[in-house]
C-alpha cells in the first residue's frame, strides 16, 4: 500500500421510485432500451424498414451492409447482438437473404439460443443460429454414411475419465488438478491442430505452463487418442477435426454444404481457434458473404486456443471489407465506462493497439466503490451486507452479481449470502429447461392445458397467471419463498421464474390461453431462451462474458488473484487485464471493487490491490502505460473505385478438364485424378501400394482415420504424377499447403524410391 490508506467510499443506491433503466424515445438521447434491451414479448416488425427503427447510425450501417465481407468492431455494451440480429432480419424481411441459407455462428449455447429468440421476435424464424460444434456435428452426422460409411462413433460423455484411464495405462499418477489441466492441454492441442509428437515444441512456442513434463503430456495425449480409437469413440474436438477433413477431401460434400449456406455471421470472432477458422474457410469456399463481430479487448480465452489475430487481420485477408466500429455504450454509466477506458489505456500489445474508446450514452450514475478488507471472509460478509441493503432498497436480486477470478472463491460467498438471507444462483450450473423441477412443471402445465376443465385446482383461476400459479402450487411453488438457501430454495426460484413469465406473457398478449403459454415455453426451450431466475448471480469472470447486471461486485481484486499468480508473461498479464475489463463492463450502474489483505482471519496482511487499479482508484499512483485515446467509432469502406485502386475480386475457378480426353470434370474423385474414370491410367501400382502402407502408419500414429492423411483418390493422383518437386506435389488436388508441410518430404522420398527420413506424425 506504500503507506497510503485505501479510500473507502460508501455505497449509494437510487432513491425510491427511481427507474433502474430510464427510457428514451430515440437513440440520440441515450436510449438504453433501444440498444441492449427489448420488452419480453415484443411485437414483430411489420416491414423490413421497421426492423431498422431504433438503430443508431453505426448499427444501421451494420444492418444494411448485406453484401461482401463486413467486420464489426464492437465495444462492450454497444449493442452488437442487436446490430447483427437486425442485419439478418432486415436481409430476410427485405427478401435479400433466404432464412435457410444463413448460418449464424457463436460460441455458447446460451448465446445461440438468445440469437434464435431475437430473430424469432424480428420475424426471421428459420435462420440457423448455432455454435461451431453444433453446426459441425449436424453436418458430420448427415454426411458420415456418405463420406466414411457405417454409423458415426459415439461422442465421449466425460473426457476427463478417459484421460484418467490413459494416465493409468501410462503409469502416470495425476491428482485432480493435474487431470483437469492435462485434459485442457489435450483440448488446446487439438483446436490448434497439434499432434502428440509436436506438443512439447508447440507448448513451448505458445508459452504454455504445462501441468506436467511436456513429454509426459505428449505421452498421455497419444494414449488418450489410442483409447478413443480402440473404443470407437470421438470427442468434441474430433467433431471439428473430422468435419474439416471431410470438407477438405470431399469436394462434392463441401459444395453441397456451400449450396445450403450462402451467408455467414460469426459472433465473438476474437475467440475463434485456428481449427474453427479453418472450418469457417471451408464453409465459405471462394465466396466473401461473411460478417464477423468481435472486440480484441475482450479476448479472454487464449488458453483454449482462441486468438484475436483472425479479427485483427480481417482487413488484410479481405481488403475490400467494410469495417464498422461500435463505440456508443448503452449499457453502463459514464462512471463505469470511464473506469473501463482507464483500464485499457494502460494496456500493451497488439489487442491494445486496436482498443475502442467507449462513449457512454447513459445518464451519470454513482462512482465505483473501492473497499479494502482485512481478510477474505470479512470481504464476503461485507459484500453480503451491501447486497442485502440493496435488495431492501428495491433492487431485484436477479440484477446483482458477484464476480470472482476462480471458482474456488464461490463457496465463501455462497455461505455469506445464505447467512444474510439473500437468495443466489450459481452461473454455469444446469441449464434452466434441463432442471428436473422445470421439466415436471412443463408436464403439469401441458396436462392442465389439455384437461384443465376437469381439474378442480383451476376452478377459481380466472386468468392465465392464476391458472399457472394454481398448477405450480402442486409442484412446490408458494406465494412466499422458503427460508434459507440450498436445493429447496433453488427449486422454488425456478418455479417462481415460470410464474413471472406467465404474468409477463399475459400482459403482452391479452386473452392468451394456457395452451399458448405451453407453446411459448416449448419455443423457449428449443432456443434455450430461459426466463429470469430471481437470485444474486455468483459467477467467475470467464463465465460472466456476455451478461450484464445493474449491480456488480468485483471481489478478490488483489495481486496474486488479479492478475492470477501463474500469469507471468506479458501476454498472460494483458489477458488478465482484459478479464478485469470484461468484469467492469458487466455493470450497468453500480460497481463495487474490493480486495482483502490476507486470506484468512489472523493471517499476514501482505496482499495489495491489483496493479490494474493503479492510477484509477482514489489515492493510488498511475503506472507507466499507454497514453492517448483509443479507436473512435465510425465506418470504413473497402475500395470500390471512384479514384481509388479497386480491390480485385476473386476470380471464378475455371472448369476442371480431363488431362487425357479434355472433357469437363464434375465428379470430385475425377477432379482429384484430373482425368475421367474410364480414361487410361498411367499409375505406378507399386508406388501406390507403398504410399498406402506409409499412410497406414501415419494414421495409426495420429489416431485418425486413414482418409484424414490422404484419400485413396489423392494417393492415386500422386502415384500417377510421381512428383519429384514440392511444387509439383502441391498442385495435386487434396494435398494443399498444410499437408505439403507435414507430409511432403516423406511422399517425395517414397516417389523417388527412398525410405522417408523420419516418419511424420499425422495431421
Amino acid at each position: 500500500m506504500g503507506g497510503t490508506p485505501a479510500v473507502l467510499v460508501r455505497p449509494r443506491v437510487p432513491s425510491c421510485g427511481q427507474p433502474a433503466h430510464p427510457s428514451r424515445a430515440t437513440w440520440q438521447h441515450g436510449c438504453v432500451t433501444a440498444a441492449t434491451h427489448s420488452t419480453l414479448f415484443p411485437q414483430v416488425p411489420d416491414s423490413a424498414d421497421a426492423v431498422l427503427e431504433g438503430l443508431d447510425p453505426e448499427q444501421r450501417e451494420v444492418a444494411t451492409a448485406l453484401h461482401g465481407p463486413v467486420c464489426v468492431l464492437a465495444g462492450a455494451g454497444t449493442g452488437k447482438t442487436r446490430a447483427i440480429t437486425h442485419r439478418i432480419a432486415y436481409g430476410v424481411r427485405a427478401g435479400i437473404l433466404q432464412p435457410s441459407s444463413v448460418l449464424a455462428v457463436t460460441f455458447t449455447n446460451r448465446a445461440a439460443g438468445e440469437m434464435r429468440g431475437r430473430l424469432r421476435h424480428l420475424g426471421a424464424a428459420g435462420v440457423q443460429a448455432r455454435t461451431f460444434h453444433s453446426a459441425a456435428l449436424r453436418q458430420l452426422q448427415y454426411f458420415w454414411p456418405k463420406a466414411i460409411g457405417g454409423s458415426m462413433p459415439r461422442i465421449v460423455d466425460r473426457k476427463v475419465q478417459l484421460v484418467a484411464e490413459a494416465a493409468a495405462a501410462c503409469r502416470i499418477r495425476l491428482d485432480r488438478g493435474e487431470l483437469r489441466d492435462t485434459t485442457a492441454e489435450i483440448e488446446w492441442s487439438k483446436v490448434t491442430q497439434t499432434v502428440p509428437a509436436d506438443y512439447a515444441a508447440a507448448a513451448a512456442k505458445a508459452g504454455r505452463e504445462a501441468p506436467r513434463d511436456p513429454a509426459e503430456i505428449a505421452q498421455l495425449y497419444a494414449a488418450y487418442e489410442d483409447l478413443k480409437r480402440d473404443r470407437s469413440v470421438i470427442d468434441f474436438e474430433d467433431v471439428l477435426l473430422l468435419t474439416v477433413a471431410v470438407l477438405q477431401d470431399r469436394r462434392d460434400i463441401a459444395e453441397q454444404v456451400r449450396s445450403q449456406y450462402q451467408h455467414f455471421v460469426v459472433d465473438e470472432y476474437q475467440d475463434v481457434s485456428p481449427l474453427q477458422q479453418r472450418l469457417l474457410e471451408l464453409w465459405l469456399g471462394d465466396r466473401d458473404s461473411l460478417c464477423v463481430v468481435g472486440d480484441a479487448s475482450q479476448t479472454i480465452y487464449s488458453f483454449t486456443g482462441a486468438t484475436p489475430d483472425h479479427l485483427l487481420d480481417f482487413r488484410v485477408r479481405h481488403p475490400g471489407a467494410t469495417v464498422v466500429k461500435l463505440v456508443r455504450d448503452y449499457r453502463s454509466t459514464p462512471q463505469v465506462v470511464h473506469l473501463a477506458n482507464g483500464l485499457l489505456a494502460q494496456a500493451r500489445g497488439r489487442a491494445a493497439d486496436h482498443r475502442l474508446e467507449l462513449i457512454s450514452q447513459r445518464a451519470p450514475g454513482p462512482e465505483p466503490l473501492y473497499t479494502e478488507y482485512t481478510d477474505e471472509p470479512a470481504e464476503a460478509e461485507g459484500a453480503a451486507r451491501r447486497i442485502r441493503d440493496l435488495v431492501a432498497a428495491g433492487i431485484p436480486a436477479g440484477e446483482i452479481a458477484v464476480l470472482f477470478r476462480t471458482n474456488s472463491q464461490s463457496e465463501t460467498y455462497e455461505q455469506a449470502l445464505a447467512d444474510a438471507g439473500v437468495p443466489y444462483q450459481l452461473r454455469g450450473a444446469e441449464r434452466f429447461f434441463d432442471r428436473p423441477e422445470v421439466r415436471k412443471a412443463g408436464i403439469a402445465l401441458r396436462g392442465a392445458a389439455r384437461f384443465g376443465g376437469n381439474d378442480s385446482l383451476l376452478d377459481d383461476a380466472v386468468d392465465l397467471p392464476s391458472q399457472v400459479r394454481a398448477v405450480l402450487s402442486g409442484e412446490g411453488w408458494s406465494p412466499r419463498p422458503p427460508a434459507g438457501s440450498g436445493a429447496v430454495r433453488e427449486r422454488w426460484e425456478s418455479l417462481a421464474a415460470l410464474v413471472n413469465l406467465a404474468q409477463d406473457f399475459a400482459a403482452a398478449k391479452p386473452g392468451a390461453t394456457l395452451s399458448d403459454l405451453v407453446a411459448e415455453l416449448d419455443e423457449r426451450a428449443n432456443a434455450q431462451h430461459a426466463p429470469t431466475v430471481q437470485g444474486v448471480t455468483l459467477a467467475s469472470l470467464h463465465s460472466a462474458k456476455g451478461l450484464e447486471w445493474d449491480v456488480v461486485f468485483l471481489v478478490g481484486v488483489a495481486e496474486g488473484m488479479m492478475p492470477i499468480t501463474y500469469a507471468r508473461t506479458d501476454e498472460q498479464i494483458e489477458e488478465e487485464r482484459r478479464l478485469l475489463y470484461v468484469g467492469v463492463t458487466r455493470a450497468r450502474e453500480h460497481l463495487h471493487v474490493s480486495w482483502a489483505l490476507s486470506r484468512s482471519p489472523g493471517g499476514r496482511p501482505n496482499r495489495r490491490p491489483s496493479r490494474f487499479l493503479d492510477g484509477l482508484r482514489p489515492g493510488s499512483a498511475a503506472t507507466a502505460g499507454r497514453t492517448g485515446p483509443g479507436g473512435a467509432g465510425g465506418i470504413e469502406r473497402g475500395f470500390t473505385g471512384g479514384g481509388q485502386t479497386a480491390v480485385p475480386r476473386r476470380t471464378q475457378r475455371t472448369p476442371a478438364r480431363c488431362r487425357v480426353c479434355g472433357r469437363t470434370l464434375t465428379d470430385a474423385g475425377e477432379m482429384k485424378l484430373m482425368r475421367c474414370e474410364d480414361c487410361p491410367s498411367d499409375m505406378d501400382e507399386g508406388l501406390y501400394e507403398r504410399l498406402r502402407e506409409w499412410r497406414a502408419v501415419q494414421a495409426s500414429n495420429s489416431g485418425q482415420p486413414a482418409f484424414c492423411v490422404f484419400t485413396d483418390k489423392t494417393l492415386m493422383a500422386i502415384a500417377e504424377a510421381a512428383p519429384d518437386e514440392p511444387g509439383d506435389l502441391a498442385r495435386i488436388p487434396g494435398v494443399g499447403t498444410r499437408k505439403l508441410n507435414r507430409y511432403g518430404a516423406d511422399v517425395l522420398a517414397i516417389c523417388a524410391g527412398r525410405e522417408p527420413d523420419a516418419a511424420a506424425d499425422g495431421d
